[in-house]
C-alpha cells in the first residue's frame, strides 16, 4: 500500500511497514514535518496514499473537512504496546485493500481495530 507517514509514528513503525513491503513516504521527507493536518490530509490525498498518524485530532478533522481525506489510519500506540499495534496493524493491511480504506478513519489499538466510513 502506498503510505503517508505523520512526524508522530515511531520509527519502529516505519521499519515494520517497509519489511512488509509497502510504500512508505514520511512527512519529514516531504518537508511537511511541521504542516498542518489539513496540509497532511491533503498531501496524503493528492499523493493518492493513505495517511497512517498517532494524531487523535484527525478522528474529528476527517468528518469535518471530508473532501480532503483519502483514508487516515490512527495508531493508538506507547512503547509498550506496539507490537500488539503492529499485529493489529498488519491484520488490516492483508485484510482490506487500498480501495477498501480510502475514504475511512481506522483507529488500531492492542487487539482490535475500528474502522469508520467517511461518507462524501
Amino acid at each position: 500500500m502506498k503510505l503517508l507517514i505523520d512526524h508522530d509514528v515511531y520509527k519502529i513503525t516505519i521499519d515494520f511497514l517497509k519489511q512488509h513491503g509497502h510504500d512508505i513516504v514520511t512527512a519529514k521527507e516531504l518537508g511537511l514535518h511541521t504542516a498542518s493536518d489539513e496540509e497532511l490530509l491533503e498531501k496524503a490525498k493528492t499523493s493518492d496514499r493513505l495517511l497512517i498518524t498517532r494524531d487523535k485530532d484527525f478522528g474529528m478533522l476527517v468528518f469535518l473537512k471530508k473532501e480532503l481525506c483519502s483514508g487516515v489510519i490512527c495508531l493508538k500506540v506507547t512503547p509498550s504496546t506496539i507490537r500488539d499495534v503492529h499485529d493489529e496493524l498488519l491484520k488490516i493491511l492483508e485484510k482490506y485493500t487500498e480501495n477498501d480504506l480510502k475514504d475511512s478513519f481506522c483507529v488500531i489499538e492492542p487487539y482490535r481495530y475500528r474502522i469508520r466510513r467517511i461518507d462524501k
